[in-house]
């Protein structure tokens, strides 16, 4: 079984994104995005969402198993569709991605990715052990509803995910980056999205240095 991943994106509308946005900026990401050259995408999601996408990220790179001539990991975005987290990124793109709301009714957000989506799908066709592994929300329709549409069943999320807040997610990810210790993954079609919210995790100081 191969396996690619698809992560949801960092809010680039946030107190973090002023942050970046902010013209007195003079720290290195700021000024990596003002230059010509941009930023990886990864990098300023994971500074935007330090917990939650970095947890994402960290994960899907340690446990991505794609078949031959595919990404492992992809991220989703508000207005571009399924972008690669080396992908370099520049400070007009971010404002852009900060005006498009994700909803899946939105036709600037749904076009780009329902596109994405179904050219991917069209090269797995011929793979039908690849999982593709969606780690991003599942209790509402506004990943799902695009995705299932060009993945089917092969689509799935971490069971571990029902129930939990973003915080929670991104904690949980990272503790089995840590212990190497993969989720179970089970269709987005097939079980309940929604659950009770599970125990509390015990807390881990530093796993964000160490991540």
């Amino acid at each position: 079984m191969s396996r690619l991943f698809l992560i949801s994106p960092a809010s680039c509308a946030g107190a973090r994104a002023r942050l970046l946005f902010a013209d007195g900026a003079r720290f290195d990401l700021a000024l990596r995005l003002r230059s010509g050259a941009g930023a990886p995408l990864g990098q300023v999601f994971a500074f935007l969402s330090a917990l939650y996408f970095r947890g994402k990220l960290a994960y899907a790179s340690c446990f991505a198993d794609p078949a031959p001539g595919l990404p492992g990991v992809l991220v989703i975005t508000s207005c571009e569709g399924l972008l690669s987290p080396e992908e370099s990124v520049s400070l007009d793109q971010l404002r852009r991605h900060a005006e498009v709301p994700i909803d899946a009714r939105n036709e600037r957000y749904r076009d780009p990715l329902a596109r994405d989506a179904r050219a991917l799908e069209a090269v797995l066709a011929a793979r039908p052990e690849c999982e593709v592994v969606l780690l991003g929300s599942v209790a509402s329709g506004k990943y799902v509803e695009v995705l299932a549409e060009a993945f089917g069943p092969r689509l799935r999320f971490p069971a571990e995910f029902v129930g939990r807040g973003d915080m929670s997610r991104g904690g949980l990810l990272l503790r089995c980056v840590e212990d190497r210790q993969e989720l179970a993954y089970v269709p987005v079609d097939s079980v309940a999205r929604r659950g009770p919210r599970p125990p509390r995790l015990v807390p881990r100081p530093g796993i964000l240095k160490r991540a």
